[in-house]
């Protein structure tokens, strides 16, 4: 039982409840082949629910690319520190259910703990932490911080402002509200504002936390020389095997997003000498493996990763790994991944997620074409950004309207924005609409910058630059 509470803690699911979640997405319309998504489908109910399954109305990477890590440190995310961490907070508040800041620590703590695993279960936890701090401090900036760490994890970017703001009132230098200032402005799109908080973030408190982020705006503006930059730096300085690991995986990140594999592959291996079990390492190499030629090994480190860390992105590039292999019931197989973004997608809402952008990204190639187009728009009106309008625009043409999807493609790229998906949809998207030279013209821009970009996208790129000469 949760310290002063009365909520009990999330228990595995037992088999029966595992059986009833999937045959409840199967009367869905997908065909489970049980046995092989035995493991899946029950790591997945595991993970997401905590044994109280909850289903809420069906939709990865993907999942929006959220401006960039944590507020909490990545000293934390070493293997097994921040379960430990909490642990240590849940005994520490059982004998000191006073301490606030504990309270706002430890609510953080679950926000970090859903976004790492996968978990959106552990919001409602976090959120009833938080506001136990706030009823025992009220103005707690830690509190404060994590409000905004909740809200923007649960993408309420918005309302993730307006908490950040508060807590920064209370303490102009919380590097966690600094940082999820940071985040909100980024995924609201107000692009020259995050650039001026990353700056104030620099000079009032500078760590991994904001060098991270503010090297992601400095990419989101095609600065990419300066994120690289920053990031060695960070790098150059970090100390804790969590740090090293994740700063590594960023730079793993970044060279991959150039089609720089070689250094990509040597940044995840530093990420993974520091910390073998880092997901988001055996993720980035399994991409880079794939980008490289090595189908076997990314398909192996890929099930490794959706095995431990079941969200939307890995499953869809698992599936088109599949898909992509073409050997004799890998389509099944790639099937099975896609079903099982959609249980995530579910699942996530119940838990007071805003799944839309997933939706949109993941339906548009593998599923409802007219929900990833209702799912785009509902997005669209609640935030601008790059990635919305590139799923919007994806949605679009999906559905043939490719005279609108047409400017929010290229709006996508307005930034400056390197990012080869993007350019790929705008050159789809211009041949479609009869624009033969422009689409050339990025769909060889997309293949130049990082020509193993997806699995799937990367071969339709060359089809379609084949079959328009």
């Amino acid at each position: 039982m949760a310290p002063g509470t009365n909520e009990k803690q999330p228990t595995e699911a037992k088999d029966d409840e595992r059986v009833t979640a999937l045959r409840r997405f199967a009367a869905a319309g997908r065909n489970w082949r049980r046995a092989q998504l035995a493991g899946s489908a029950a790591l997945l109910a595991i993970a997401l629910t905590g044994g109280a399954i909850a289903f809420g109305a069906s939709g990865t990477s993907g999942t929006a690319p959220m401006a960039s890590s944590s507020a909490v440190s990545p000293g934390l995310l070493a293997s097994g520190s921040l379960d430990a961490s909490i642990a240590s907070l849940q005994a520490h508040l059982r004998t000191q259910p006073k301490d606030s800041d504990s309270w706002a620590t430890l609510g953080l703590a679950y926000v970090e703990q859903a976004r790492t695993k996968g978990d959106p279960s552990r919001y409602p936890q976090a959120e009833k932490s938080l506001k136990r701090a706030l009823q025992i401090t009220p103005g707690n900036d830690q509190a404060l911080a994590g409000e905004a760490a909740l809200a923007a994890a649960r993408h309420e970017f918005a309302q993730a402002l307006t908490y950040a703001d508060q807590a920064l009132e209370q303490n102009p230098y919380s590097a966690d509200a600094l940082s999820s200032r940071i985040d909100a402005l980024v995924e609201l799109g107000r692009y020259d504002d995050a650039a001026k908080a990353a700056d104030l973030a620099d000079q009032r408190k500078p760590g991994v936390p904001v060098f991270t982020r503010y090297a992601y705006v400095r990419e989101l503006r095609g600065d990419v020389k300066t994120a690289r930059q920053v990031l060695r730096q960070a790098l150059a300085t970090a100390t804790s095997k969590g740090d090293i690991a994740y700063v590594s995986a960023q730079l793993g990140l970044l060279a991959w997003n150039q089609g720089d594999y070689k250094s990509a592959l040597d940044y995840y291996a530093r990420a993974l000498t520091a910390d073998e079990n880092y997901l988001p390492a055996l993720e980035g190499r399994a991409r880079a493996q794939a980008a490289t030629g090595d189908r076997a090994d990314a398909i192996k480190g890929m099930e490794l990763v959706v095995s431990r860390y079941p969200l939307p992105q890995p499953l869809v590039e698992l599936g088109e790994l599949y898909e992509d292999r073409g050997a004799e019931g890998d389509k099944a197989k790639a099937e099975d991944q896609y079903a099982l973004v959609e249980a995530w997608i579910a699942l996530a809402r119940a838990n007071g997620v805003n799944a839309d952008l997933d939706t949109a990204l993941a339906a548009a190639d593998h599923g409802d074409k007219a929900d990833a187009l209702k799912a785009a728009r509902a997005e669209w009106a609640r935030r601008h950004t790059v990635h919305t309008a590139d799923a919007l625009a994806w949605a679009l043409h999906v559905n043939g309207k490719d005279k609108e999807a047409l400017p929010y493609a290229r709006q996508a790229s307005a930034t400056g924005y390197r990012n080869a998906s993007f350019s790929y949809h705008l050159g789809i998207i211009e041949l479609a609409d009869g624009q033969q030279a422009a689409g050339r013209a990025a769909l060889t821009k997309a293949l130049k910058l990082n020509p193993g970009f997806s699995p799937l996208g990367a071969r339709t790129a060359r089809k379609a630059l084949e079959a328009s000469k």
